[in-house]
C-alpha cells in the first residue's frame, strides 16, 4: 500500500519514523495545503493519505498530548455574517459543501474538529464557535485535506496531537514537543496496523 503522509510543517513529524511512507510538508493553512495535496495526487499515486499535525483543543478532557482521531471537520469560516448571525453558504443559497466527515479507522478518541484561516485567541470569538459548532479541537488544514482527498477519491485518516488549548494566546501553556512526541508514536503504530 502507498501511503502518504501529510504535514503542515517540518516540525511536526520524525522522518526517521516513516520511511515506508511517502511524505509530504503541505505548508500551514488551507490553501496551502489544497494546492500542494492536489499538485502532489496529479503527479503521483497514493492509495491512503494520512493527515498528521497538532492543534487546539477547545475541551478540557483533551489534555495537551492527547492524540485523537478526527472524523467530522467544518471549514467553520465558509459563510456570511448577518448582523450578530453567522449563515453558511447554503443558508444563503448556495449549495457549498462545507463539512467533511470519515469513518473512524483507529480506536483513538474521536473528535469533531474545525479548520480555521484564523486560531482562536479571544475570549468572545471562542465563545461564539463554541455555541455554532462545538467543535473538540481546531487546525488550519485537515477539512482541506479531507476534501482534496474526497475529490481524488482515495481514503484518508486524520490524526491529531492537542498542542494547547483554545484560550486566549498563551504560549507558555503551550507543549508542542509533547505533542510531536505523541503524534508520532501513534501514528508509527497505526501505520505498522494498516
Amino acid at each position: 500500500m502507498k501511503i502518504l503522509i501529510l504535514v503542515a510543517t517540518e516540525n511536526e513529524i520524525l522522518r526517521e519514523n516513516f520511511s515506508d511512507c511517502s511524505i509530504l510538508i503541505g505548508g500551514v493553512g488551507m490553501i496551502n495545503t489544497t494546492y500542494e495535496l492536489t499538485n502532489y495526487l496529479s503527479k503521483n499515486s497514493a492509495d491512503f493519505v494520512i493527515n498528521l499535525g497538532i492543534a487546539g483543543s477547545f475541551k478540557k478532557d483533551l489534555v495537551v498530548g492527547t492524540v485523537c482521531e478526527v472524523i467530522h471537520d467544518t471549514l467553520s469560516e465558509l459563510g456570511v455574517e448577518n448582523k450578530e448571525e453567522f449563515l453558511t453558504l447554503n443558508q444563503v443559497g448556495f449549495n457549498t459543501q462545507n463539512a467533511f466527515m470519515a469513518n473512524s479507522r483507529t480506536s483513538l478518541i474521536n473528535v469533531s474538529s474545525i479548520t480555521v484561516n484564523t486560531v482562536h485567541g479571544n475570549k468572545k470569538s471562542i465563545s461564539n464557535i463554541s455555541q455554532r459548532l462545538n467543535p473538540g479541537i481546531e487546525t488550519m488544514e485537515g477539512a482541506a485535506c479531507m476534501m482534496v482527498c474526497e475529490k481524488f477519491n482515495i481514503p484518508c485518516l486524520q490524526i491529531r496531537s492537542i498542542s494547547n488549548f483554545i484560550e486566549e494566546r498563551n504560549k507558555e501553556n503551550w507543549d508542542i514537543p509533547l505533542a510531536v512526541k505523541n503524534l508520532n508514536s501513534i501514528a508509527r503504530e497505526i501505520i505498522s496496523n494498516l
